[in-house]
């Protein structure tokens, strides 16, 4: 039989198919081989009538987030509060670096603009005009997110505190997640979400995710940077330089857009941080790779 994992918990793995719900546990030879299957996976069973089944094979997967571990996803909304925890267009752009290089369609969605004064929604429709320039679909009105999750596999993803599991009670009333309140004096939000799961709605599946506040991004070099914003990426066509990183190479195409307002300096002051970080990286490891015994 074939189906796909839709909850992973406590060494069992629960895989659906063809409308059922089987409970497995995954053959000895998959930690032989290294292998460990994910909610997401399209995999090969065995499942006896009263009796536990077994995953026999896992089949390739197109993509993979290791935090929070799911795989063969289509899109994700990134979920992001206005307020309480406050904005911030760094960790925005630190959600969708990861998503470009995974290959996973983004929607950013923003939450609590009920708290805002005028002065503070003028600002973000600003942001919304920006990213939404770039290519990325920004959204405030929850009656828009319905007809973007049919028949996809999305996943919700989010700081703590930004309301993940209260947007997707809104959307499904039927699921009733568990949600937390912001503490007042850590400034941040409880962990609510204990399991990824899979849930159907608008014949797709939506996950929501434990929630976190900082990303590890596989990226270790400026060419896959690069290729991680759409709009630096195209501009850097025009660049001399193949590998040019946009920062001190004649004939750049990039740092001239800036001045042009073809490019955000939010957005490429981000890029040079981001940049800064990966050769940081690569310095440190240089150093420990020096100081261990050969």
């Amino acid at each position: 039989m074939q189906g796909i994992i839709v909850k992973a918990l406590a060494g069992f793995y629960y895989v659906e198919s063809d409308g059922q719900v089987y409970q497995t546990r995954a053959r000895g030879n998959f930690r032989q081989k290294g292998q460990t299957p994910y909610v997401g996976d399209w995999v090969d069973f065995s499942a006896e009538e009263n009796s536990e089944g077994y995953i026999l094979a896992i089949h390739d997967r197109k993509n993979s987030l290791v935090r929070p571990p799911i795989v063969n996803i289509d899109q994700a909304v990134v979920v992001m509060s206005a307020k309480e925890p406050d904005f911030s267009l760094n960790l925005l752009d630190r959600f969708l670096i990861l998503l470009e290089h995974k290959g996973i369609h983004p929607i950013v969605f923003l939450t609590k603009r009920d708290l805002l004064v005028d002065e503070e929604m003028a600002y973000f429709d600003q942001v919304c005009s920006l990213y939404q320039t770039i290519g990325y679909d920004f959204l405030w009105d929850i009656a828009e997110l319905p007809s973007l999750l049919e028949g996809k596999i999305t996943v919700f993803m989010g700081q703590t505190g930004v309301g993940k599991s209260t947007l997707l009670n809104k959307i499904a009333p039927e699921l009733a997640l568990e949600t937390g309140e912001i503490s007042d004096s850590l400034g941040r939000g409880r962990h609510t979400t204990r399991a990824v799961s899979f849930y159907n709605l608008y014949g797709g599946k939506i996950a929501d995710t434990p929630g976190f506040s900082s990303l590890d991004y596989e990226i270790s070099d400026s060419e896959t940077l690069n290729a991680c914003f759409p709009e630096i990426k195209a501009l850097s066509q025009g660049c001399k330089f193949r590998t040019c990183t946009h920062t001190h190479e004649p004939s750049c195409a990039v740092k001239p857009a800036v001045g042009a307002d073809q490019l955000s300096q939010s957005r490429f002051d981000n890029y040079l941080l981001f940049l800064s970080e990966i050769e940081n990286r690569r310095e440190t490891y240089k150093k420990t790779a020096k100081k261990l015994p050969k």
